[in-house]
């Protein structure tokens, strides 16, 4: 049952999807009530079961079904095996309760995951059965049934108002304006099977990001999507002129402060394909699978709105007020294909590295993909050392890396310190010592300042001309190829204003990493990262200087490796 709660009206509401407040028209908190029906054994939307009329006991706000190759995982650690082969088994998504034939079962995940070493994993992973026994299959498959019929009125009403919603939002768009976030993971993969039953077509583009991080049963599953629906074209962004693993040793692994990684191997790639597949269109529609109930940050979105890290979408969330419950209850009553992560216990299948990955999914990857997390902690202890860290191997087992923010202990982080002296006999004009030699990629970067000319100044000087639409001078620059002594003087202009805007580009310019972040954010789709060098297209740049304000400093990167600065 869904409760939303109006803070401004003080009032409950049961049922609603909208969530603004009828009266008041505020967004309002969201929860749910889920139930046991003691008699069929399987949890209930309703107070009162569908199948035979009992009253169900409340259980929790959300679960989840656990299936068959978690509850063996349960059981060894829980040193009772198969003892659930029988039992219908769920979990509450907060991660520490497991409902068993109804009753609750706590299991510290924490606990585990710190006291089992490493010949116990080795033990445990042997242990995990490759077949599933088929008389225990038949019992859960049993039990998914009853769990189907006893909430079927519930998945006839969220299908009928997601199918509406999609429908009635999709009006004046037509399919080449239209494309799925397609990540691989449950909430997608709804929202994919949705949208396609909604518009009465397979035929809509599928836009799937692969970070070169992701799970391996994502990507098979992301090609058994494919040669399912053979006539969806599915469409594949990454960045493949990066590394993560060079990366890290650049700029540190990511942190949940700073998880650079989401911008240079998911935005920015699934940008440049968006800017490449519709670059003739003002607006894009996009279907996301983003849900309130996943996290704090996403449940300030709303079901419709413009997204905030790629320009020229709108993302439609159809499935922004489903629970878990919800979504697995699509997917088992429709029979969908999912990513089988799931049935090992993984509650998200984003990056497998990701530094938001619960303690639990951290444990699972030690089971069923030893040799990349060994891999991954290994660059982690070493990072750890690199910083002075006394206890490297404690630092990286208690997450104190997930913590980390800045770029102290860093060498690439000394190339955002901009150093320059105003010149004693020219008004506004500055002497910069580059961390970086002069090269042809530098003037790159002072485009978005106006046009540049090459021949009207003095070449042996190396003298470069930046004007405005009305062939005044803007910039002059005069700086020798492989040197490392920019000057530059400013023409009418106030030169503190100008002079930031030319430090946050010479901070680009030494610490450009092809991180497609400046692709993200320009409007107009001017900004190209070609075989890493930054390019912008004088055709389409009009001048209006979002890439260089947009970020602090005027580079991401800058931003992730933020250390004390000087002159």
């Amino acid at each position: 049952m869904i409760i939303r709660y109006c803070e401004n009206c003080k009032v409950e509401y049961y049922d609603l999807y909208s969530s603004a407040c009828p009266k008041c028209n505020q967004k309002m908190s969201l929860t749910s009530k889920i139930y046991y029906c003691e008699k069929c054994n399987v949890p209930i939307y309703s107070e009162r079961c569908e199948v035979c009329g009992s009253e169900g006991k409340y259980l929790a706000t959300d679960v989840r079904p656990v299936f068959l190759k978690e509850r063996l995982l349960m059981e060894l650690i829980l040193n009772k095996p198969f003892e659930l082969k029988y039992s219908s088994v769920w979990a509450d998504i907060s991660g520490n309760r497991y409902f068993i034939d109804g009753k609750e079962l706590r299991i510290n995940k924490k606990q585990v995951y710190n006291n089992l070493s490493e010949s116990d994993l080795k033990e445990i992973s042997g242990k995990l059965r490759e077949v599933e026994d088929e008389e225990e299959k038949e019992k859960f498959d049993e039990s998914i049934k009853k769990f189907i019929v006893a909430n079927s009125s519930h998945f006839q009403k969220i299908l009928f108002e997601a199918k509406n919603f999609i429908k009635e939002n999709t009006k004046g768009y037509n399919l080449d304006e239209i494309f799925i976030s397609f990540s691989g993971g449950k909430d997608s993969t709804v929202v994919s099977d949705l949208v396609m039953k909604a518009l009465s077509t397979s035929k809509i583009i599928h836009i799937h990001g692969d970070t070169t991080l992701e799970f391996p049963f994502t990507t098979e599953y992301v090609n058994r999507f494919r040669k399912n629906n053979p006539y969806t074209p599915l469409i594949i962004a990454s960045n493949k002129d990066a590394n993560f693993f060079e990366l890290c040793d650049i700029l540190g692994p990511p942190s949940r402060v700073m998880r650079w990684c989401c911008t240079v191997f998911k935005t920015g790639p699934i940008t440049k394909k968006i800017n490449m597949l519709f670059k003739n269109k003002e607006k894009v529609l996009t279907f996301y699978g983003i849900r309130s109930s996943e996290s704090n940050s996403r449940s300030k979105y709303s079901e419709v709105t413009i997204s905030p890290k790629i320009t020229r979408q709108v993302v439609i969330s159809p499935i922004f007020n489903w629970t878990d419950f919800d979504v697995w209850l699509y997917i088992l009553t429709t029979g969908i294909d999912f990513n089988e992560a799931y049935k090992l216990g993984y509650t998200r299948v984003g990056c497998w590295c990701c530094p938001n990955n619960s303690e639990w999914s951290q444990f699972l990857s030690r089971i069923y993909l030893t040799e990349m997390t060994e891999k991954w902690e290994k660059l982690l202890v070493d990072f750890a050392r690199r910083l002075g860290k006394e206890d490297a191997e404690i630092y990286v087992k208690e997450g104190k890396w997930k913590a980390r923010q800045g770029g102290e202990g860093l060498e690439y982080s000394n190339n955002s310190i901009i150093s320059y002296k105003p010149c004693s006999n020219e008004e506004n004009t500055f002497y910069y010592e580059l961390k970086k030699p002069i090269s042809k990629q530098l003037y790159e970067y002072f485009k978005p300042f106006g046009e540049l000319n090459f021949e009207i100044g003095n070449k042996l000087l190396g003298e470069v001309y930046v004007l405005d639409s009305n062939k005044n001078v803007v910039l002059k620059l005069q700086g020798i190829e492989g040197d490392t002594n920019l000057k530059v003087s400013v023409y009418g202009s106030k030169s503190k204003i100008m002079k930031q805007k030319i430090d946050a580009q010479i901070t680009k310019y030494q610490m450009c990493i092809g991180c497609l972040a400046c692709e993200s954010i320009c409007p107009l789709g001017a900004i190209k990262i070609i075989e890493n060098e930054y390019k912008i297209d004088d055709n389409r740049c009009v001048r209006c200087g979002n890439c260089i304000h947009y970020f602090d400093g005027g580079c991401y990167i800058r931003k992730v490796l933020t250390i004390k600065r000087g002159v």
